[in-house]
């Protein structure tokens, strides 16, 4: 749980007041945009925060400001759930690290939009992403998963993560676990041989750039 006491940005130490009514806006964000969608005004995230909208903009001078901060936040969960599944037991950390990245997508719809393309924050997902690919090299040696899963397996794992849990904002917030069981179901050894042929980096650069472009 991040701490609502103090905060630091740009290298300055703010206020207790200030950083708390700066986390309660991040908090009010994250609720408002995961229901409505980035189209909502920040008025309405000042009102849902309890706070004047000229606190707002003196946190965050525009809405983008906003935006970028809160995907910036998601990512850190991201990469602090990763490396605390990296000392997970006999292999288990990369299914704990799936099961922990769809909880942190689901409880953060509005901002899905924003994960691969914030020119801010490329460096936290590259190493979750690599963080990622040990968990993947761990779970083959404990013999947890099949062989030939490769690390663009995972891309496309997580990305399918991604779209389910953008389709059912407001029907249902479990529902992601059910297809992620079945995927990493498919991934478990014993199962037949795989025909098609997995992606290439190639592949992945370049559908990484078109997200980065969006």
């Amino acid at each position: 749980m991040r701490s609502n006491v103090s905060d630091q940005v740009g290298g300055k130490v703010l206020r207790r007041d200030a950083a708390e009514n700066r986390q309660r806006l991040l908090d009010a964000a994250a609720t408002v945009f995961s229901a409505r969608g980035l189209d909502v005004g920040v008025d309405e995230i000042a009102r849902v925060a309890g706070v004047g909208i000229g606190t707002l903009y003196r946190r965050f001078p525009t809405k983008d400001a906003l935006i970028s901060e809160l995907v910036r936040q998601v990512l850190e969960d991201f990469l602090a759930l990763a490396r605390d599944a990296a000392s997970a037991p006999a292999g288990e950390g990369l299914e704990q690290v799936l099961y922990g990245s769809g909880a942190i997508l689901a409880s953060n719809r509005g901002c899905l939009s924003r994960m691969w393309n914030d020119d801010e924050t490329t460096s936290l997902r590259n190493e979750y992403r690599r963080i990622l690919f040990e968990l993947l090299a761990q779970a083959k040696r404990h013999g947890r998963i099949r062989e030939d899963a490769t690390d663009a397996d995972l891309d496309l794992i997580f990305w399918s993560l991604r779209g389910v849990v953008g389709t059912t904002r407001g029907v249902t917030d479990t529902g992601w676990r059910r297809i992620l069981a079945v995927m990493i179901a498919g991934l478990r050894p014993g199962a037949e041989r795989l025909d098609a042929t997995p992606m290439n980096a190639e592949h992945v650069a370049h559908i990484l750039e078109l997200l980065e472009a969006r």
